[in-house]
């Protein structure tokens, strides 16, 4: 039923109908609404929260002040001290997570015995939440009884144990490590999979052409996953900015704020009730990830045209 002849004789798709389009839209209801709920009614929410007098130890007067929250966050030297950090927690873990996940993905691509049990145990750590790692990483680092002074002591590369997060030189560079072990998994699964999509009748061509392994890398191997590169890149960038668990767990973006990112000191504001400023940082926040999402698109617009 539904189906008719068309001129040439052949039988044309069923015709859409109005029940039709209503059964789609009640698959659809469930999803659209758990997204709706959980993710839109929040952010506009927070929006507006972001121009209002929005303190949780008195909700009985709510009025909007315009721009007064964004210009007393702006004025707070603790943010600007966090945006720093930011750039410098973004930077430095995304370098070494993706050279080292790169690395991880060529050296698993290869066939070899118990392939499967590495690629398992590589895989490991992105099963688990970020504040559960981050509480590991801080028994690790602690100064008294962590394993990573214990490890430096008998190998007799430190003489006295070292305060990893207790001092403000040595806390930073501690929950980058930890991050730098987190997010390789992301860059080796995603590699290696855009590694298997690369046609080996390109690599058979090169070979014969004469090309070594370094050539047939640069000129093969690079141009068909540089696409899938430029994606990845910038969601790890997006997913590391909005990354507080680790650090909360670990330092609290202490010690005096040498380990605070833009979105720790969100946390700080939403702990203390300041609802209004944690709005205006959101709001910064989705800002400033808007315009780098823009200008790097932009940036990498050769790979759309290719």
């Amino acid at each position: 039923m539904g189906r008719v002849l068309d001129g040439s004789g052949f039988v044309s798709r069923p015709a859409f109908t109005a029940r039709k389009a209503g059964l789609i839209a009640l698959c659809l209801l469930p999803g659209v609404a758990f997204v709706a709920v959980f993710t839109y009614y929040p952010m506009v929410r927070g929006s507006v929260i972001a121009f209002q007098r929005y303190n949780l130890f008195d909700l009985t007067s709510t009025p909007f002040v315009g721009l007064e929250n964004f210009r007393a966050v702006l004025a707070e030297e603790r943010f600007w001290t966090a945006l720093r950090n930011t750039g410098l927690w973004v930077g430095v873990s995304l370098f070494f997570q993706f050279l080292l996940g790169f690395g991880l993905a060529l050296l698993l691509r290869r066939h070899f015995r118990g392939r499967g049990l590495y690629q398992a145990w590589v895989f490991f750590p992105w099963a688990m939440s970020g504040f559960l790692i981050g509480l590991l990483w801080r028994w690790m680092f602690n100064g008294q009884f962590g394993v990573i002074n214990d490890l430096l002591l008998r190998t007799g590369i430190i003489d006295t144990r070292i305060g990893f997060l207790s001092s403000p030189g040595w806390a930073m560079t501690s929950v980058i490590v930890a991050n730098v072990w987190y997010g390789v998994t992301f860059f080796a699964i995603m590699i290696m999979a855009a590694l298997q999509s690369v046609p080996r009748e390109l690599y058979e061509a090169a070979a014969v052409d004469g090309a070594s392994r370094l050539r047939q890398f640069w000129h093969v191997t690079l141009p068909h996953i540089r696409p899938t590169l430029a994606l990845i890149v910038l969601l790890r960038v997006i997913w590391i900015l909005n990354f507080p668990d680790l650090i909360y767990s670990m330092t609290g973006g202490g010690p005096a704020g040498s380990t605070d990112i833009v979105t720790t000191f969100l946390i700080q504001q939403v702990m203390g009730g300041d609802y209004g400023r944690a709005g205006a940082v959101g709001f910064l926040v989705l800002g400033l990830l808007l315009a780098f999402s823009l200008f790097y698109l932009n940036a990498t617009r050769f790979e759309r045209s290719r």
